[in-house]
């Protein structure tokens, strides 16, 4: 790995702790010798990247990525013409609903609306959404090309429950079958007692570039709850592609013969 991917690796790594962390920590967080782990943690805080704190000595996130996401956010206000949809959706089901982007190689939660009930889902903002154990990652694959899902599918498949699907056919099944219903079912593949709804957000091409999701109790997840779920997060997807990019999008039927072609 590049000096840079080596950077960008250890910055990752960083945004996922809850937590500030010392050098040693950071240094078997990623792997890396303390002597490596320190020469990229000052180039990151000399440009804003990581900041230390002077009394602790431990560091975190600093202000500059929070810069970049701010610019990125008022060119391309994704976030923002989302999110009243996310909300709308969250009143209407009852339950959290939660909208990932993907980026580099990741789909990740964005944003949150949680459910007013007591007995609720809980998704933090920044969780990292993987493709074979989540409602949300199985809509990305199902709208994505065949040599994408390949790749996926060639990663190792970790289970997270004992429900997590991990052989690769059981998924691509997953996948078609999320194909042919047009929003994808995750039952209990990333958290027990969680079943999830969701569907591809996608571009004018075709392209997933994230998904809306719903996320319910398994107590309140029965097959009736589930199709409505399924018809009201593909609907809100369709929803925020029109406002982000205009009303002009490809037929479900061209999305579902380039996939399988």
């Amino acid at each position: 790995m590049s000096t840079v991917g080596k950077a960008l690796s250890l910055l990752d790594s960083l945004s996922q702790l809850n937590h500030e962390a010392g050098l040693t920590d950071i240094a078997r967080l990623c792997d890396l010798d303390k002597a490596t782990a320190r020469r990229l943690l000052v180039e990151l805080e000399k440009h804003g990247f990581v900041e230390q704190d002077p009394d602790t000595r431990r560091y975190r996130i600093g202000s500059a990525p929070v810069r970049l996401a701010r610019i990125r956010e008022a060119r391309y206000p994704f976030l923002r013409v989302a999110i009243p949809f996310v909300r709308e959706l969250a009143e209407k089901s009852e339950e959290t609903v939660h909208l990932a982007e993907f980026s580099g190689s990741t789909l990740s939660t964005i944003h949150v609306e949680d459910s007013p009930r007591a007995h609720r889902v809980i998704v933090e903002i920044g969780t990292r959404l993987p493709f074979h154990a989540t409602a949300s990652g199985l809509a990305y694959l199902a709208f994505s090309d065949k040599k994408y899902i390949e790749s996926a599918l060639s990663q190792p498949l970790d289970a997270f429950t004992e429900h997590t699907v991990t052989d690769p056919a059981a998924v691509r099944k997953m996948i078609d079958e999320t194909v042919a219903r047009g929003f994808s079912i995750s039952s209990q593949g990333l958290e027990v007692g969680v079943v999830s709804t969701g569907a591809p957000i996608l571009s004018p091409a075709g392209q997933p570039i994230g998904s809306i999701t719903i996320a319910a109790p398994l107590a309140r997840a029965r097959a009736a709850t589930l199709a409505n779920f399924g018809a009201a997060v593909v609907d809100t997807a369709k929803r925020i592609s029109e406002k982000y990019y205009g009303p002009e999008r490809p037929s479900g039927t061209k999305m579902q013969t380039k996939r399988t072609g």
